[in-house]
């Protein structure tokens, strides 16, 4: 069994996988990261490896206490991926990035694909059918729209994600959902054109916190999997293991 771990910039989200089905699953907060994983450990105590991949600012050694009981593995750029890294900065791509670029190439093999991971940061990453990731893009997420109108301006309140209920806002408030709900979707949906315009044979994965709130509102057929990140660490585990 294996432990996987994924450090965002706000969460932290961890799965138990055996080979490549998922145990269980789990979001928790930073200062409670030793706390969490020995709980889970002491449930599932055939855990035999710890993977974790991080973008957010945290110590090492909180995962290295395990070292005792678990192999502990951090993902890093020099790790082998299963694609070919065309970023023309490969040392500055995040780990998450790669991450999901390798579970999207493993998982959806032969085609283009498109991860978009709606979280903190949007982000997008092109890998195409012959396995050449090929970069992206990244802008705000959702509350980072949100927070960004409030912080930025004098008086535009800061409100909760929340659908907007027309199109065109009839209030300050219905301006500021409709603006950013659907400055989003209409982002995402132009986005995914411009790539269907160049590449057929073509999948969309949508993947983060906010998923399920967004998939709904997408034009687009897409695969959306919330966890997909952690799956895809697991994938890239055992994919380590073959090739080791």
């Amino acid at each position: 069994m294996i432990l996987a771990i994924d450090i965002g910039n706000t969460r932290i989200k961890g799965a138990v996988f055996e080979g490549y089905n998922t145990i269980d699953s789990f979001v928790f907060s930073k200062d409670e990261i030793q706390e969490k994983i020995a709980t889970i450990l002491k449930k599932y105590n055939k855990i035999t490896h710890l993977a974790v991949a991080s973008v957010g600012n945290i110590e090492k050694e909180l995962f290295l206490y395990f070292e005792n009981v678990l192999d502990v593995w951090f993902v890093s750029h020099d790790d082998l991926f299963p694609f070919k890294n065309n970023y023309s900065t490969p040392k500055t791509l995040g780990i998450d990035r790669m991450v999901l670029a390798a579970g999207a190439t493993l998982q959806f093999q032969g085609q283009n694909r498109l991860i978009i991971d709606a979280g903190t940061c949007v982000t997008y990453d092109f890998v195409d059918q012959n396995d050449i990731y090929l970069g992206g893009a990244i802008s705000p997420g959702l509350r980072l729209r949100y927070e960004s109108l409030h912080n930025f301006t004098a008086k535009l309140p800061l409100l909760a994600v929340e659908s907007p209920k027309h199109f065109l806002g009839d209030s300050t408030v219905g301006a500021i959902h409709s603006g950013v709900v659907n400055g989003l979707v209409y982002e995402i949906n132009g986005f995914v054109d411009e790539y269907r315009a160049q590449y057929s044979n073509f999948i969309i994965i949508l993947t983060g916190g906010d998923t399920e709130f967004l998939a709904k509102r997408l034009k687009n057929t897409i695969f959306a999997n919330s966890n997909f990140l952690l799956e895809s660490l697991n994938q890239i585990f055992q994919y380590k293991i073959k090739n080791d």
